[in-house]
């Protein structure tokens, strides 16, 4: 199984950003030990703050792989064309957010990319992208 992660803008700052809201921990370092719980699973990063570097991930690994988490960022509420991207790909997208997009600022509780993906998870901090694995791992049929 392979399974894609994603990350958009600003999410390359985990570990210094609002660590109230996001936590202390880098993203790399989260990684690494995802990769550890998950050895039977090939995972991969990659992190972007330009929105057509997104979509170019999306379709390069959209018709290969398992599956994909995505943790858009503020894309999430803005972005028609990552929307569009997750559509026109036949692997399954799951969003991630760290923080509760719900309990935060209400620009940021409308999401333009759910309509394309499988599910959500949200407010879990980066435990969501273990769920998120464990999901797929034991969805196959998605």
């Amino acid at each position: 199984m392979k399974i894609q992660i994603i990350n958009g803008p600003n999410l390359n700052l985990l570990g210094k950003r609002e660590p109230e809201i996001y936590g202390s921990e880098t993203f790399e370092d989260y990684f690494e030990g995802l990769k550890r719980r998950f050895p039977q699973i090939e995972l991969y990063y990659f992190q972007s703050n330009v929105e057509g570097e997104l979509i170019n991930k999306i379709q390069e690994v959209g018709f290969d792989f398992d599956a994909i988490l995505l943790n858009a960022g503020g894309y999430t509420h803005t972005s028609v064309a990552i929307s569009d991207a997750i559509a026109g790909v036949t692997t399954p997208v799951l969003e991630v957010h760290i923080s509760n997009i719900y309990k935060r600022e209400e620009f940021r509780h409308k999401s333009i990319i759910s309509k394309s993906c499988v599910g959500m998870i949200a407010g879990l901090g980066l435990k969501g992208y273990e769920l998120g694995v464990q999901f797929f791992l034991h969805s196959p049929q998605l």
